[in-house]
């Protein structure tokens, strides 16, 4: 394979090819490596945190408990603070 190789291309280009392997299979795995990470990063989340996709992956029933627990707490924060007689702020909006 060698022989085959000096005897098509110019005997500089070989060694050329031979010093920038090692380099581009390094700087092709580091990119595949970023480019995995930053998918993961940036995938769709809810609001606590729980990946979108965990539904789809048949993990749905630990995804219902947080989000039962998470749509508690948002109800707990959606009662208005107002005393007797008065009205909350968006009632006059």
């Amino acid at each position: 394979m060698g022989d085959f190789l000096s005897s098509v291309l110019p005997p500089g280009l070989i060694d050329v090819l031979s010093a920038l392997i090692p380099p581009v299979v390094v700087g092709s795995v580091f990119c595949a490596f970023v480019i995995q990470l930053l998918r993961k990063e940036m995938a769709p989340r809810r609001m606590d945190g729980s990946l979108v996709s965990d539904d789809e992956t048949g993990e749905s029933g630990a995804g219902d408990k947080r989000s039962a627990e998470v749509q508690e707490a948002g109800a707990a924060n959606e009662t208005p603070i107002a005393r007797d007689g008065e009205r909350s702020e968006s009632d006059g909006r």
